[in-house]
């Protein structure tokens, strides 16, 4: 049998952390042997974990082979500050359940976004450089790749190239300087312009550069070599499915969100439509429930609450994923909101490939001329509604059809990922 070849994957997200960053390459790793590679995972040993999900635990291929080193992060400090926990969890994309975040927040904000640049996980980019040298000298592989964010991921792979000479992918699963939540840090200047400084010289120097949609792809165009970067979509892992038993639909009617509900994505119109509907309509007021599974920011909720639905919403804070899994399965419409941010048009999140292999028909709500649109045109799935569209929302509520997933299929994914590595 013909040995594999090794792929070095520098990634801070991993097993047994949960939440949306560590599926992309937990799922091409599972892949990976099966096209000849073997996956080699450097990721920290204490990272900050959005969230725990021992069940993905499971997907990881028993040839891949993991490293690990200490990571030092300031969040203990940054939990000290605002008044958490030891234990408590940071939310990503300054997620908050707070109404206004207080002085020490929007200082250590500030101080993030200026002083811990590219990302708070900058400290780990040295010792892992370091490390990964030394690594390399006695264990050689055939590719790097670095994911990110952290953005820090990449700066360990840009380190790296100075004494190795494999070729580097640098994969982006979400912009870097064109991110959702980029005016949130509150940059000067000079750290926006270290920011800028830095993207490029990643891009210049990785070999080829991964993005997830066509947005994404036209915007580092503008910076690099459109010949240099490939599209490669997240997608969906059909044996997520295939072992599930059958389940029965919600006893009520269900619209469900899955993941983080940050403020970019609340949707007042359609909270609106769901009232006049529920003042119209006796058994759909009955019925209906906003049924949302992850960390809802407090915006959300008293923008649910204004429009007369408390009574309606039905919050479940965290599940492990082949349980997500399960709820959008019984849930009898699944909502996806793009962030309404500058960058909308490139937004793809992970979960509309799992909102469509899950068999239940998407309420998309976001540009009409976007990356998502295209993904469920693609897939056949309906069309996305613009956020204030209200006869649009009226009658997406109503949605029946379902869409085809089969073109994103994590395994056939990963076979186009490999075949030009």
């Amino acid at each position: 049998m013909k040995p594999l070849k090794r792929v070095l994957i520098i990634t801070y997200y991993w097993p047994p952390s949960g939440g949306s960053g560590v599926q992309r390459w937990l799922k091409f790793s599972k892949y990976l042997p099966e096209h000849g590679w073997q996956p080699v995972i450097y990721t920290p040993e204490n990272p900050e974990m959005p969230s725990v999900d021992e069940s993905l635990l499971k997907d990881i291929p028993e040839e891949a082979e993991i490293i690990k080193t200490k990571i030092t992060e300031p969040y203990s400090i940054y939990k000290r500050l605002v008044g958490m926990k030891k234990d408590d969890r940071i939310n990503t994309g300054f997620l908050s359940d707070k109404e206004k975040p207080g002085v020490m927040e929007r200082l250590s904000r500030w101080v993030r976004g200026n002083f811990f640049i590219p990302d708070a996980r900058k400290f780990w980019i040295k010792p892992s450089v370091n490390y990964l040298k030394q690594y390399l000298q006695e264990n050689p592989v055939d590719l790097i790749i670095s994911t990110g964010p952290p953005h820090s991921m990449h700066m360990i792979a840009l380190g790296l190239q100075r004494y190795v000479k494999t070729k580097w992918i640098a994969d982006f699963r979400d912009p870097w300087t064109n991110i959702d939540f980029y005016e949130d840090l509150m940059l000067t200047k000079a750290a926006d312009r270290k920011h800028h400084r830095l993207e490029k010289k990643v891009l210049e120097a990785a070999d080829e550069v991964l993005v997830i949609g066509r947005t994404m792809k036209e915007e580092f165009a503008e910076i690099i070599s459109a010949e240099k970067i490939r599209v490669i979509p997240n997608g969906y892992d059909p044996s997520d499915t295939e072992t599930q038993e059958p389940v029965a639909l919600d006893e009520h009617f269900t619209i469900a969100h899955i993941g983080s509900f940050s403020p970019a994505r609340n949707v007042p119109m359609l909270w609106k439509v769901l009232a006049d509907r529920c003042q119209e309509d006796e058994e759909f007021n009955r019925r209906m429930r906003i049924k949302v599974v992850g960390n809802i920011d407090v915006s959300v909720r008293k923008s649910i609450e204004e429009h007369g639905l408390k009574d309606h919403l039905i919050h479940i804070p965290y599940l492990p994923h082949s349980e997500v899994i399960t709820e959008q399965r019984k849930s009898h419409l699944l909502l996806l909101v793009v962030n309404q941010t500058k960058n909308a048009r490139g937004i793809v999140t992970g979960k509309v490939f799992e909102y469509l292999a899950s068999g239940r028909p998407i309420l998309a709500i976001g540009p009409e001329d976007g990356d998502l649109a295209e993904i469920l045109g693609k897939a056949d799935a309906g069309k996305v509604i613009e956020y204030n569209d209200e006869e649009g929302l009226r009658d997406g509520i109503s949605l029946s059809k379902v869409g085809d997933p089969s073109s994103f299929d994590r395994r056939s994914l990963t076979a186009d990922l490999m075949e030009k590595s």
